[in-house]
């Protein structure tokens, strides 16, 4: 059964841990709530870790940012540090993201390397530039919001993103999905301007320094074109201890199969443990 737990000061986040055992920390991705890594999926703890998820600031039931504060990288990494210090102490643990939450989760490796057993980076986008073209796909997504809520933004969506028919519908319904379980919305729209105008770090070099062992979760760009392989297949290469890992053509997103994937993360982060005795 998961405890919840409210971590304060200003803004607070809502969070839960889940299951005993060697501590993993979780951040989703931009517009997701915490459910939104392993889906649902209890599988990581029933195999034995300690499972720590929040929603990230103006995400999900967590609050939005102080007027003196934004939402940005730097305010990121300083909330999970937050987390880490509150659910995981002094211990070593896996960190885990995806998107958003997967350059979170690798800015505060760059920031703390000795801290981790391993990362897991699930479909990473940034690789150190930030398109003027991709800027204005967010910002229309932050007006769509503001200016029809959730359906004018998962019309949107259904207008801009070059998602294959076969798994069009799939996505917007997991996309209205959680967008309901969004209570802060004119925050995540401040955020949907804010979040891709920030860089976790200069650029892919960076991540050379990373000696810990690592996972990257790609997915094909038929179904998920907003996370391209190709950038996933680009922090493989730049993380020197990477393993790249996909679902099987035809299949859905790896990041999507929440089992699956919490098989795959309790299989990699055993060898990680392993490794480092």
């Amino acid at each position: 059964m998961a405890a919840e737990f409210a971590l304060g000061p200003a803004p607070k986040l809502l969070g839960e841990a889940e299951g005993e055992g060697p501590a993993v920390v979780l951040c989703h991705g931009i517009t997701a709530t915490r459910r939104y890594v392993l889906h649902g999926s209890r599988a990581l703890a029933r195999a034995g870790y300690r499972v720590v998820s929040y929603d990230a600031r103006g995400h999900g039931a967590s609050e939005p940012a102080p007027a003196e504060e934004g939402y940005g990288f730097p305010e990121l990494v300083a909330d999970l540090e937050r987390v880490v210090a509150d659910q995981v102490g002094a211990e070593r643990f896996l960190l885990g993201g995806h998107s958003m939450g997967a350059h979170t989760a690798a800015a505060y490796a760059l920031r703390h390397p000795d801290r981790l057993a391993g990362l897991v980076a699930i479909g990473p986008v940034y690789t150190g530039g930030v398109e003027p073209e991709s800027l204005a796909y967010w910002d229309g997504l932050a007006t769509a919001l503001e200016s029809g809520g959730i359906e004018r933004f998962v019309a949107y969506i259904r207008e801009r993103q070059r998602v294959d028919p076969r798994w069009r519908e799939s996505v917007l319904r997991f996309t209205r999905a959680r967008m309901l379980l969004q209570q802060h919305p004119e925050a995540l729209a401040r955020a949907l301007r804010e979040v891709p105008r920030s860089r976790p770090f200069d650029s892919l070099a960076d991540l050379a320094d990373l000696e810990v062992p690592a996972l990257v979760v790609a997915s094909n760009d038929d179904a998920d074109p907003g996370h391209p392989y190709d950038a996933a297949a680009a922090y493989a290469e730049a993380l020197p201890q990477a393993e790249l890992v996909s679902e099987d053509e035809g299949e859905s997103p790896l990041a999507w199969q929440g089992g699956r994937l919490s098989r795959i993360f309790a299989s990699f982060y055993a060898k990680a443990l392993s490794s480092a005795r």
